[in-house]
């Protein structure tokens, strides 16, 4: 019964989540290809364009936990559909910037919109799939990252290529055409999503009272926090821990993610399609590592060392990169670098969701995310920085790989979760 029901949950429903997460992850980091035209037209330096590129995650902060709650109360297929449509419509107004002031606006209005899409992903997967074969969801479903920059690196690119058409900048049709595809599948997303296991009347009544026995199971572990307190995760110790885990992980990412073009740029005189090319190699490295890792960790039922050695392992591909001398060193260390950032989420985001339950989870997964995630502004933001001031990405490098070293140490100050008496049918404890 586990292995027909989870395979049922996952052909239905992660790859269209997967989908979706595709055109969130590219509307998000698309800025990093429009830079390649945009901050010489309209005149923003490497410290503006990392500062605008970074307050996307200020605005992801501030609004993660109410949307997360408001996702709890109305259900995800109305409130992910409103999501959609809402950062698709303020995406494609990103061709409309023309200073400073209007880039850092949207990219703030960006990330507000955006803000309880992943953490409310999180919740769902959560809702529906046991502990046992979360690892696995949540690692194919965040493969969508890779993949977005697999996709969206040739598309970038060739979308750059249609400078002057119809009087419009090819940075201006990039916004354009990418933010559509978030509108449309906002609008379809109303129709096909599931709110909670009791409505899925694509699972037999076996299959669904079977599902329903082992989360509530779950829900009475011993290791699980269900408190209603809805702001339980602001004095919650481990709510802060994981949320140091996820900032070292995000810094590292996301300086890596929207310096990537300028960064192949600096090696290489390739036009802006050959550098989209070359940028899916890390994308394709990543990709396979993180479903391989997460797999494995749900094999093993281990979490702890499979977030931890991910992470060093990515500390190692970053200081090689910062003192790459070639293209293909640069590259190689990069790929590196992505592999061990993006194998770490699928046993990262196993361990709090095994943990917090209820009212407390959908406030302890926003706020694990929101505060983690500005390390997707302070990554981007110190490698402008470093570089308006030195010319190079060397500095900023460096201080990203270091905060992900302690990211990757921060892990083992989690306390484990009690053992169950009983372990319930299809979970596992953590290690």
């Amino acid at each position: 019964m586990e292995t027909t029901v989870v395979s049922k949950l996952a052909v239905r429903l992660v790859p269209f989540l997967f989908l979706l997460y595709i055109v969130a992850y590219l509307d998000r980091i698309n800025v990093g290809f429009a830079a390649l035209q945009m901050q010489a037209q309209l005149g923003l330096n490497d410290r503006v364009y990392g500062l605008g590129a970074g307050l996307f995650f200020a605005g992801y902060f501030f609004f993660q936990v109410p949307s997360n709650l408001a996702l709890e109360r109305i259900g995800a297929r109305r409130w992910i559909s409103t999501l959609m449509i809402l950062w698709g419509c303020v995406s494609s107004s990103m061709m409309f910037v023309r200073t400073p002031r209007e880039f850092y606006a949207l990219r703030f209005l960006l990330g507000v919109a955006e803000a309880g899409f992943f953490p409310g992903m999180i919740l769902y997967l959560k809702n529906w799939f046991p502990s046992r074969a979360r690892a696995r969801a949540v690692a194919c479903f965040m493969a969508a990252n890779p993949v977005a920059g697999i996709v969206g690196g040739p598309i970038s690119g060739a979308l750059l290529g249609l400078q002057s058409t119809a009087g419009l900048a090819g940075w201006q049709w990039l916004f354009l055409m990418e933010g559509l595809p978030a509108i449309v599948l906002g609008t379809a997303a109303f129709f096909f999503l599931t709110d909670r296991p009791e409505e899925a009347a694509w699972l037999t009544t076996e299959q669904r009272a079977w599902l329903l026995d082992v989360l509530k199971g779950e829900r009475k572990s011993p290791s699980a926090i269900a408190r209603t307190d809805a702001f339980m995760g602001l004095t919650n110790g481990r709510v802060w821990l994981f949320s140091l885990v996820y900032f070292g992980l995000t810094t590292c990412s996301y300086g890596t993610v929207f310096w990537l073009p300028k960064l192949i740029r600096s090696f290489s005189t390739a036009n802006n399609f050959a550098i989209g090319v070359i940028s899916t190699i890390p994308y394709l490295a990543a990709a396979v590592a993180m479903v391989l890792v997460g797999i494995h960790s749900d094999r093993t039922g281990e979490r702890r060392w499979h977030v931890a050695l991910s992470a060093f392992t990515g500390v190692a591909g970053m200081f090689a990169a910062a003192y790459a001398g070639s293209l293909s060193g640069a590259v190689t260390a990069l790929s590196v670098t992505l592999m061990a950032v993006y194998a770490m989420l699928g046993p990262f985001w196993a361990m709090p969701t095994r943990q917090f339950h209820g009212a407390a989870a959908a406030t302890s997964i926003a706020l694990i995310n929101s505060v983690g995630n500005l390390g997707g502004l302070f990554g981007p933001y110190v490698i402008g920085l470093i570089r308006n001031s030195t010319g190079g990405f060397r500095g900023g490098l460096l201080v990203a790989g270091t905060t992900l070293a302690l990211s990757g140490s921060a892990v083992f100050l989690i306390p484990a979760p009690k053992a169950a008496a009983a372990t319930p049918a299809g979970a596992t404890p953590d290690s």
